[in-house]
Order: structure tokens, then sequence, then C-alpha cells
């Protein structure tokens, strides 16, 4: 079951203020300018509309003068007000939300290219469904601050101020009432609104959770069908979902009731001053023009605190968006690049060397996955990894691409620890096959291409064939054109690892792993395919891990690994002359276990 993934106090009590919205100064800043700009317009448009009641008051005051001119003046000039107000109003909205739209957009690409170069070891403790409501949904919310509720709070609070100075200006009286009730309404939206920083991060949680749950699902609904499991994750997802909407209702429901509270306390107090200055006005103690103007003030004062109260929990939802998102941008990669990194030396060979390596998985830290392995592959060696599964094969393959550090000892490529090389550089250097394919929601070429994405079409047909491919791409209804679906839906299993094998082969690194490569494939396209990489890895630093050992055979060596150890290294024929756990493990495979009785 997903779950938030903030749940201790000490971090839910980082959500009781807005210093999180502090994280958006560096992405605001380059456009200060603009930021100038909105501001100038949002200043206009607030002094416009508080000038606007000075000229209803002049009209209002002078309804029975002889002079029709005089009045027709006051129109006009209220008239020009209003339409000075129309342009400035207008003019704000659209600097204010291009400014939202351009530091979001910005956002979005500071913290996917964080993301994408974190190690595996930040995704063993968050779901990529979780980063991706990060990515959509905070944003989308920030979006909506910056464009909208930021400029919205600054023009209300504007007037708020200027209102009140202005009512000070036509009635002290009058307004030294209306701020008797100040008090009473600030409380509310002090105490009430800590609440809702909380509530607005809680959702925020479960909204990520929920997504989260539906890209694990929807990314694997092969085998939920398959598995009839289609209820379970229906369950599953419901329960999530309904947490997030549990969340939502908090949020809302005080929200809900700060606005009660807040826009009752504003209007009754206005009301009980009204009838103060109404019975002023009856006393001949200040002209009807006065209370109009005092009337739209008030009304103004009042709608910007109710507005302030509204977009205060917007505030609230922001920061807590600007939090999580500030938390990505500053997660803490366990794999960093030296200050000062070396260059790889001799790129055109690999030279690869184990010295007593000790590594454990950072989500399984009491198992050790290789427990004191030393291991020399020299350049053009073609060395193969067998051992039960679990054994330490694939993390070798993980740990010489740098993905993970060793807790002990060191991984040296020509050389050169791999810590003291940028990981780009040397990663240049290493071709993958992957025991799973990854293949991309694109054409079969531009996932051949992956591997050199500068490469001609001449040079991945050329990969092609040397994978055994270039029959069945052909056979595509576009050919190599064919748009292949999300994750490869249209290829088969072996197919797939051919496109894999031709990405790796077009690659051309001194550096050739293969992690269980020929698995997905039929007896006559391995037989192919084990052609090609033999003939790929005849200059090139090999390393294969396979479970079946037809596959290793002619490997130069053999290194058999149990529990994380390195236990016999030698050639096929010699480690079936030893007996042992590879000896064992070929009678299995070549004999059916007839001869292990």
């Amino acid at each position: 079951m997903a779950k938030p993934p903030i749940t201790s106090d000490e971090e839910r009590a980082k959500s009781k203020d807005f210093s999180a919205l502090r994280g958006l100064v560096p992405f605001l800043w380059p456009y200060k300018s603009l930021m100038f700009a909105a501001g100038a317009a949002l200043v206009l448009t607030a002094m416009v509309s508080l000038v606007l009641p000075l000229a209803v008051r002049r009209v209002v005051d002078n309804f029975n003068t002889k002079s029709a001119e005089l009045l027709n003046q006051y129109f006009l000039a209220a008239l020009a007000i209003a339409a000075l107000l129309a342009l400035g109003t207008g003019l704000r909205y659209y600097l204010v939300t291009r400014l939202g739209e351009r530091v979001v957009t910005d956002i979005r690409k500071a913290v996917f290219d964080r993301v994408i170069g974190l190690s595996p070891a930040f995704f063993e403790k968050i779901m990529t469904g979780e980063v991706l409501s990060r990515i959509t949904t905070d944003t989308t919310l920030i979006q909506s601050v910056i464009g909208s509720s930021i400029s919205i709070a600054l023009r209300n609070l504007l007037i708020l101020v200027g209102g009140l100075a202005l009512m000070l200006f036509t009635s002290l009286k009058l307004t030294s009432l209306v701020l008797l009730i100040v008090p009473a309404v600030i409380v509310p939206i002090i105490v009430l609104g800590r609440r809702m920083r909380v509530l607005s991060r809680e959702n925020q949680d479960w909204i990520a959770a929920s997504s989260g749950t539906a890209s694990e699902t929807l990314t694997s609904v092969q085998t939920v069908q398959a598995f009839t499991n289609e209820s379970y994750t229906r369950q599953q997802f419901a329960d999530v979902t309904e947490k997030s909407f549990v969340a939502a209702k908090k949020r809302v429901s005080t929200r809900a009731l700060m606005t009660v509270i807040v826009i009752f306390l504003v209007f009754t107090g206005i009301v009980g001053v009204l009838w103060i200055g109404a019975n002023d006005v009856r006393g001949d103690m200040m002209s009807a023009g006065q209370l109009v103007q005092f009337v739209i003030y008030s009304v103004m004062v009042a709608g910007a605190v109710a507005a302030l109260s509204e977009i205060w929990s917007e505030l609230q939802r922001a920061a807590g968006a600007t939090e999580r998102l500030v938390e990505l941008l500053n997660a803490q990669d366990t794999v960093l690049d030296p200050a000062d990194p070396q260059a790889l030396p001799d790129a055109t060979h690999g030279e690869v060397v184990f010295k007593d390596v000790r590594f454990s998985y950072p989500s399984r830290p009491d198992i050790a996955a290789l427990d004191g392995v030393s291991l020399h592959v020299k350049p053009g060696e073609t060395v193969a990894l067998v051992g039960p599964s679990g054994a330490g094969k694939s993390t070798i393959i993980q740990l010489l691409q740098r993905f993970y550090d060793p807790q002990e000892g060191q991984i040296m490529l020509n050389g050169v620890d791999l810590r003291d090389m940028a990981r780009h550089d040397f990663r240049r250097s290493i071709a993958l096959v992957p025991q799973e394919p990854v293949i991309f929601a694109a054409s079969a070429a531009d996932n051949i291409r992956f591997g050199l994405p500068d490469a001609t079409d001449e040079q991945v047909i050329a990969a092609a064939k040397a994978a055994a491919a270039d029959t069945f791409l052909r056979a595509l209804p576009q050919g190599y054109d064919t748009y292949v679906g999300e994750r490869g839906v249209m290829l088969s299993g072996g197919q797939k690892q051919r496109i894999a094998i031709a990405r790796a082969i077009l690659r051309d690194a001194p550096v050739l792993l293969l992690d269980e490569a020929t698995s997905a494939l039929d007896a006559e396209s391995e037989r192919a395919v084990q052609q090609a990489v033999e003939a790929l890895s005849a200059d090139r630093t090999t390393l294969i891990v396979a479970h079946r050992l037809a596959t290793v055979k002619q490997a130069d060596r053999i290194v058999v690994f149990d529990a994380g150890r390195i236990v016999a290294t030698g050639t096929h024929d010699e480690l079936v002359g030893q007996g042992g756990l590879y000896a064992r493990l070929a009678r299995l495979q070549f004999t059916d276990g007839i001869a292990a009785e």
C-alpha cells in the first residue's frame, strides 16, 4: 500500500509557515524586470481603484447642482478612470500569467534535470509516480499562485492599506469603529491558516501516492490482468485515492470555516458602522457623497480581507508544493562526481579491476551483495559471471557503471578509481545490454540510435544486422521507422532484446556488459546473436552475466559467484573437472539433472 512520503512530526512541523516559498526566489530572480513591470501595473490598478470612489462622491454630492456641465465632467472622469482600470488590469493579468508560466517551466526543467541524474539508490526510496506528481501537480499549484494568487494578494493588500487610509480621510469616527473588528478577523486567519498549511501538505502527499500507485499498476497492466488481480489493484488504488479525498475534505472544511468566520465578522462590523453613518447623514454630520464614498471603501476593504483569507489558503498549498519540489532539487545523492575529475586514460581499451569490494544495497544494508570480491579483467578479455540468483553477478554490472559506490574496496577502469572520474565520461566507454531491455516510445531506428544519437541510418542498419534484428525490423509496417509503442508493446521479448543488443553494438564502446543478453531469444536467434557478440567482443573487454551456461562456454574465463563471493575461476572444462557449484549447475542444465541424482 502506498503511503505519503512525509509522515514524521518533525517533517510536518516544517509545514506551519511560508518559509518554503523562499525556494521560488532563484526561479523568479532572473525575471526581475518582468516582475517590476507586473508590479507597476498592479500598483497602477490599485491606485485607480482607490480613486474611483472619490469620483463617485463628487457625482453624488452634485446631483442637485445647477450646472449640468460640471456633472457631466464628473461622469466622464469616472468613465476615464474605469477605462484606465480595465487596461491596467488586463496588462497586469498578461504580465503575471506570463511570469507564472515561465517560472513553472523553469522549475519543471530544473527538477527533471536534477532527478534524471540521481543514482538508482534515490529511487529505492521514492516511487517514480510520485516524482511525476511533483513535477506536474505541484508545479501547477505554483503556476496558479505566481500567475494569479500572489498578484491578487498584493493588489488586495494595497487596496486594504489604501482603502483604510482613505476611510480615515473620509470619516475618522466610522473608521475607528471598523478597526475594532480587525483583531477578531486576523485571529481565525492565523490559527486556521496554520492548520490549512499542514492539511495542504498532507493532501498533496496523498495525491502523489495515488499517482505513484496508478503509475506502477498501469506500467504492469499485463501482469495484473494475467494474475486476475484487477479487483485487488482497483481496491488498492481506491484506498489511496479515498485517503486523498479525506485529506482534501479536511482542508476544504477548514478553509470553508475560515471563510465563514472572516466574512461574517467583516460584514457584520460594516453593517453596524454603516448604521451609525446613516444616522450621521440624517444629522447633517456628513454628506451623502461622503457616506457613499465610505461605503465603497468599506466594501473594497472588506472584499480585500475576504480575498486575502481565500488566497492565504492558496499560499499554504503553494508553500507545501514548493517544499516538496525543493526536496527533490536538494536531494542528496549518494554517488557524486569529484570536484576535479580525472580523464579516463586510453579510452580505446578497457581494463576492469575490483579490489576487495564489499557492498550492500541501501535498502538492504545488513545483507552483503558482494563480500570481499577481487576481480581483474584484462583489456580485450571476455569474462563470464555465473552462479545462482542473488549471488552478486548483476551487482558487478551495477557497480561498474557506478550506479552505487561500494562501502569498502576499489573499482578501477584503466587503472583509475571510478570515484575519481566524472560518471558521464567513463560511462561513454561502456555499452550495456540489460536483462530487461528498455524500449522507448519511438521508432525502432530511434531506439537503436539511442546508443549513438548522431549515428547515420547506415550505421543503425549495420548494428541491427549484427544483432540479427534486420529481418524482423524490415518486416514491420514502416520498417525501421515503425513506432514500437510504449515500452515496446508491439514487439516480442526476443525482438526487444535484439534491439537492445543492436543499441550496444552501435555504441561501439571498449567495455561491453551483457546481463542475460540472450535470455529472451529462441535458439536460432540466440545462435545468430551469439556469433555477433563473439565477433564484437573479440577486441573488447566483455563481461557476460548468464544463467544459461551454453552462452558462456566460449568465454576466456568463467568466474563463479555464490552468496556475494567468488568461489571458483577457470574455463568451462576446468570448472567441470573441479566439481563444485559450476559442475553441479552444468549437470543440471546439460543433462536435466540426471547426473546430479
